[in-house]
């Protein structure tokens, strides 16, 4: 059992090869690995994260970006707090997609869902294809909170997770979650501290195959 005030989950969504598991990784544990592969299906972690007298749990699910897993990956859309759209800074045909997987995980999930648009590989500047203004201007257009990050270098890798912690505890208190529903992706725990976190509807079976399985290349 674990202690905390809200569960939250999290989708990290985007084409293959955007950074999406480095991302994570580091989050996770201040780690970069150069010669990551592209994943397999759906990782998963959790981590707990404070603001000020508040823990939120966080469950943050990595997605596969490669076409052969699109049917499997698409159910875990449903009961997510927060998506974090990822893009490759260097690649535009990977900024070109963000609205499809946009449209896509909006078929699913909740109304409630935060969008976070993320451009990726900030240290690649010299390489950039997509301008710090062309995802700003994107993200204010459909009203998603956007970020550029460098998972290599860890620029703002703890503080999208961070900043959107506190977005949603805004809107926790302004009402707009149904929190008797766990489809909305946010749990209260205030009533009963020490919790399970099995109990949250999430397939505990799939979380512990996916968060072992080994990463190799797509079909």
């Amino acid at each position: 059992s674990i202690e905390f005030d809200y569960l939250l989950k999290f989708i990290l969504i985007g084409d293959s090869s955007v950074g999406k598991s480095n991302i994570l990784k580091y989050f996770k544990d201040g780690i970069f690995e150069e010669k990551s592969q592209p994943s397999i299906g759906v990782q998963f972690i959790s981590k707990n994260i404070k603001l000020d007298d508040i823990t939120f749990r966080l469950q943050i699910w990595d997605t596969a970006g490669q076409e052969c897993f699109r049917s499997m990956t698409k159910t875990y859309y449903k009961n997510s707090s927060c998506a974090f759209i990822v893009y490759d800074i260097t690649d535009k045909e990977t900024f070109d997609h963000v609205e499809f997987w946009m449209k896509e995980c909006k078929d699913v999930a909740p109304q409630s869902i935060l969008f976070v648009l993320i451009g990726n590989k900030s240290d690649l500047n010299d390489n950039r294809e997509i301008s710090y203004n062309d995802g700003l201007n994107f993200a204010k257009k459909n009203g998603m909170l956007f970020y550029e990050t460098s998972a290599k270098k860890g620029e703002n890798i703890e503080k999208i997770f961070i900043e959107t912690a506190k977005y949603i505890h805004k809107n926790i208190s302004e009402g707009k979650y149904d929190l008797s529903d766990d489809a909305c992706g946010v749990k209260s725990c205030k009533s009963a501290k020490v919790i399970n976190i099995e109990n949250f509807d999430v397939e505990s079976s799939q979380s512990k195959s996916t968060s072992t399985i080994k990463k190799k290349k797509c079909c």
